[in-house]
Protein backbone atom coordinates (compact mmCIF):
# COMPACT_ATOMS: atom_id res chain seq x y z
CA UNK A 1 0.00 0.00 0.00
CA UNK A 2 1.33 3.39 -0.87
CA UNK A 3 0.94 6.29 1.13
CA UNK A 4 0.93 9.68 -0.28
CA UNK A 5 0.09 11.36 3.18
CA UNK A 6 2.05 12.23 5.98
CA UNK A 7 0.81 9.83 8.60
CA UNK A 8 0.86 10.42 12.68
CA UNK A 9 3.80 8.73 13.46
CA UNK A 10 5.61 11.25 10.74
CA UNK A 11 4.40 14.34 13.51
CA UNK A 12 6.02 15.09 17.10
CA UNK A 13 3.25 16.59 19.25
CA UNK A 14 3.69 20.14 17.84
CA UNK A 15 2.57 18.83 14.64
CA UNK A 16 -0.22 16.54 16.29
CA UNK A 17 -1.88 15.82 18.79
CA UNK A 18 -5.00 13.56 19.68
CA UNK A 19 -8.02 15.23 18.64
CA UNK A 20 -9.51 14.81 22.32
CA UNK A 21 -7.98 16.87 24.09
CA UNK A 22 -8.97 15.19 27.61
CA UNK A 23 -6.04 12.63 26.26
CA UNK A 24 -3.39 15.40 25.53
CA UNK A 25 -1.43 15.11 28.86
CA UNK A 26 -1.26 11.27 28.66
CA UNK A 27 0.11 11.86 24.96
CA UNK A 28 2.38 13.90 25.93
CA UNK A 29 3.90 11.84 29.45
CA UNK A 30 3.92 8.93 26.89
CA UNK A 31 5.61 10.60 24.51
CA UNK A 32 8.54 12.32 26.78
CA UNK A 33 8.75 9.02 28.47
CA UNK A 34 9.21 6.67 25.14
CA UNK A 35 12.53 9.78 24.36
CA UNK A 36 13.92 9.28 27.71
CA UNK A 37 14.07 5.31 27.53
CA UNK A 38 15.14 5.53 24.10
CA UNK A 39 17.32 8.69 24.60
CA UNK A 40 15.98 10.07 21.74
CA UNK A 41 16.60 14.11 20.69
CA UNK A 42 14.06 16.63 20.39
CA UNK A 43 14.39 19.86 18.42
CA UNK A 44 14.19 23.04 19.83
CA UNK A 45 10.28 23.35 18.59
CA UNK A 46 9.44 20.42 20.30
CA UNK A 47 10.83 20.77 23.56
CA UNK A 48 8.84 24.50 23.61
CA UNK A 49 5.83 22.56 22.19
CA UNK A 50 6.17 20.04 24.46
CA UNK A 51 7.15 22.37 27.82
CA UNK A 52 4.00 24.72 27.16
CA UNK A 53 1.86 21.34 27.23
CA UNK A 54 3.52 19.65 30.41
CA UNK A 55 2.35 23.43 31.69
CA UNK A 56 -1.47 22.73 31.38
CA UNK A 57 -1.03 19.08 33.00
CA UNK A 58 0.29 20.06 36.39
CA UNK A 59 -0.15 16.32 37.70
CA UNK A 60 1.22 14.60 35.01
CA UNK A 61 4.01 12.20 35.42
CA UNK A 62 6.87 10.55 33.09
CA UNK A 63 7.69 7.37 34.13
CA UNK A 64 10.86 5.21 32.42
CA UNK A 65 12.89 2.52 32.31
CA UNK A 66 16.26 3.17 29.56
CA UNK A 67 16.17 0.55 26.99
Amino acid sequence: MLFTEPVKADKDPHQWLPPDTTAHCRYISEWVSTKLRWTLTVDTLEQTTLRDLADRCPAARVSYELA
